[in-house]
């Protein structure tokens, strides 16, 4: 997390769920390195070549969550994401209407969790925010800029019950 100009909140998805999201793969591609490796074995080479492919797509991934960016401003919640072409969804945060925190069983060992929050906006329906840091309390910081976005520009909710 780093905070800019006391509005501005930035975050990044944490190392932790690079491993969380590829442990099945990047155990298959060592398991592929070790037996292809062997000197008897009758498939090395097709081995060797496949556990190569699974590197460059594992490579490709690692990149791929290091170059998302999470800014939480004051009136926007903005996601940037993408290698070869970067893609920037902005979503207005007094349209937001809910949140949610979800943790599988290997981010709660390793400390992390998913942020997902709802919102009316078009484009960007549904924002997914994985590796988040379990210390940091990303919803009541959302939450309270929310509020302030709808009291300053007149929103209100209007429910049937």
């Amino acid at each position: 997390m780093r905070q800019e100009d006391n509005s501005i909140i930035s975050l990044q998805p944490s190392i932790g769920q690079y491993f969380i999201n590829e442990l099945l793969l990047l155990l298959l591609c060592l398991a592929m390195l070790l037996v292809g490796g062997l000197p008897d074995c009758a498939y090395s080479t097709l081995l060797l070549v496949t556990s190569l492919l699974f590197s460059l797509c594992l490579l490709y991934r690692f990149i791929y969550l290091r170059s998302i960016r999470y800014h939480i401003g004051s009136e926007q919640l903005i996601c940037e994401h993408g290698v070869f072409q970067r893609s920037v969804n902005y979503m207005e945060l007094y349209r937001v209407v809910d949140f949610a925190e979800h943790q599988t069983l290997m981010q709660q060992l390793c400390g992390l969790k998913s942020v997902t929050v709802l919102s009316m906006d078009r484009t960007t329906p549904k924002l997914d925010m994985t590796g988040i840091k379990n210390s940091y309390d990303v919803v009541s910081v959302i939450r309270t800029r929310v509020e302030m976005n709808k009291r300053r520009k007149g929103v209100y909710e209007i429910t049937n019950r």
